[in-house]
């Protein structure tokens, strides 16, 4: 059965232009005009991937994703006509997994699409243990829950598997690029830098004292490692 993916644009010609591609890759693909509507329909059709721009009317790709997030784990890539840093940013801080900057090649869409929807089964596959536990932190691969200290953090699709991958192996120093491709099955070089939103989100739900890491240590011009100790 082909993914379903919902398209997000309040562009019509480049919403026209997202269906014929991806149909043409075989995907089912459902597109709405803004987030109001981009609810609604990916309560009803349960879309495996997202594809959102972030300035549209009625409700923005922010408030979407942020709503959204809280019902379904879906994995999302915004699209951005911004050149600004902040804006994605801030969309990687709402949970999404990855981001495009218009104008793109539809290959290039394409091909993070694919990257994205490997990345759920590709993290289950390469799990060594059900439960792994570092200090106050639990993880449960099989149910995608962590706990620190006994209680239950909420974590986004990536901020999940970017502490599992660091987990199964505490004290391996992964690069930014490889957390990446752990991430989403492929790494794009100038992309890597999403991963130190990921791990600064990350570290404000898990570590006692963000501003001074105790469990994911960044190692200076080589990237980063879970303790340890």
């Amino acid at each position: 059965m082909p993914k379903k993916i919902l398209v997000v644009d309040d562009n019509p010609q480049l919403c026209a232009l997202l269906i014929a591609y991806l149909t043409q890759e075989v995907f089912d693909v459902v597109t709405a005009g803004d987030g109001q509507e981009a609810l609604s329909i990916a309560r009803r059709e349960k879309p495996d991937l997202i594809i959102l721009d972030l300035m549209m009317p009625e409700m923005n790709g922010y408030t979407e994703t942020r709503i959204y997030s809280r019902e379904a784990e879906t994995p999302v890539i915004i699209l951005t006509a911004r050149l600004e840093e902040n804006d994605k940013v801030l969309g990687l801080e709402l949970g999404a997994d990855d981001y495009i900057t218009k104008p793109f090649s539809m290959r290039e869409l394409v091909a993070r699409v694919r990257a994205v929807l490997r990345r759920i089964p590709r993290a289950k596959q390469t799990a060594v243990q059900d439960v792994l536990r570092v200090g106050n932190i639990s993880l449960d691969t099989c149910g995608r829950a962590v706990t620190v200290e006994g209680s239950l953090v909420d974590l986004t699709p990536s901020e999940f598997d970017l502490l599992a991958t660091l987990m199964t192996a505490p004290g391996r120093v992964f690069s930014r690029l490889e957390l990446l491709d752990r991430l989403q099955g492929v790494a794009y070089e100038g992309y890597e830098r999403t991963i130190d939103v990921h791990v600064r989100n990350l570290r404000t739900k898990i570590e006692p004292n963000p501003s001074s890491p105790r469990y994911i240590e960044t190692v200076y011009g080589a990237g980063y490692r879970f303790s340890s100790q």
